[in-house]
């Protein structure tokens, strides 16, 4: 495994489930703190994909800069690997600035990604591939959801079954390599060495039940603040509904709701059980890194303590 380069400037992480109010701090603490935000978020790279992705208001990135939020298309391939490259790009301009990059969002694959590296060797497989993009349209995801757990299961507990890209690599690495995703992910993970000397990572959480009724809130104000007008425009902007970010979570809810799948009760409520289950997902993917220190949200006074120490000792 090839050696990352290492960079010694200082570099803040904010990190934690959604709903549980990362965006108001983060802002605060940049204010604070002479931050510019780099956003950890796959589903904020996209252009005209605002509402169902609680993307930071234009007033707020007046307030202060932000980095990896539209950039792509929603028709446009963006990965973990593409993440990587792009952070990496934002944190030396910022530390050219001589600011502090503040890394925040809730995908725990790309902060995993950009930390350690991307995993290394596993290749692809096309003919394994298409039989199994073959399978997802005979037998539907469930089915291979329900293989993916009898044959990796600390996988299957990652990835919704509506995430079909990443369902339909899992078992594609098994299939190809005779060994779970998860078994290479733990053998990088033991080989690998983190590219950020001088890195703080602090991981939010609060009450289980309070963090549900938050989610439930943002459900309700999501579906009040125009999700069904921006769904029809991105439909309307020609984008398939079959596209990877047509069918995150928000947007294929809202897409069945169009299709007269469902009524605006039932998409209401299937959106807000599938937005608590991805936030136990995060949570997962969140306490595999030992390297977060954990705080109850709401103690922001602690936070800023620990941040403005370690800021002391590396400035």
């Amino acid at each position: 495994m090839s050696q990352l380069p290492t960079i010694d400037a200082p570099v803040l992480v904010l990190v934690g489930p959604t709903a549980i109010g990362k965006t108001e701090l983060s802002l605060q603490l940049a204010e604070q703190f002479h931050c510019e935000i780099v956003s950890i978020d796959s589903m904020q790279v996209y252009r005209f994909m605002d509402i169902g992705t609680a993307k930071v208001s234009i007033e707020e990135r007046a307030r202060i800069p932000h980095h990896l939020i539209d950039v792509v298309d929603p028709d446009e391939e963006y990965d973990a690997a593409c993440f990587v490259g792009d952070a990496m790009r934002a944190i030396e301009d910022i530390h050219s600035r001589g600011r502090v990059p503040l890394l925040t969002g809730g995908t725990g694959l790309y902060l995993r990604a950009l930390i350690d590296g991307l995993s290394a060797g596993i290749g692809q497989f096309p003919e394994i591939r298409e039989q199994l993009q073959q399978r997802l349209t005979s037998v539907g995801a469930y089915k291979l959801h329900e293989e993916l757990c009898g044959c990796d299961r600390i996988s299957a507990e990652r990835i919704n079954v509506n995430d079909t890209h990443r369902l339909l690599r899992a078992l594609e690495i098994y299939q190809a390599t005779g060994r779970p995703w998860s078994e290479h992910i733990a053998l990088h993970q033991q080989q690998k060495t983190s590219r950020f000397s001088n890195m703080l990572q602090i991981g939010l959480t609060c009450d289980r039940e309070l963090l549900y009724r938050r989610i439930d809130v943002r459900t309700t104000l999501m579906l009040g603040s125009g999700l069904e007008q921006e769904v029809k425009g991105l439909i309307g902007r020609g984008y398939n509904p079959q596209l990877k970010s047509m069918q995150s979570i928000g947007y294929r809810h809202m897409i069945n709701y169009l299709n007269n799948v469902w009524d605006l009760l039932e998409t209401e409520r299937l959106l807000a059980r599938d937005t608590r289950r991805y936030a136990k997902r995060q949570y997962t993917w969140f306490a595999a890194n030992s390297a977060l220190e954990w705080f109850e949200v709401q103690d922001h006074k602690k936070i800023r303590e620990r941040i403005a120490g370690w800021i002391g000792r590396s400035l």
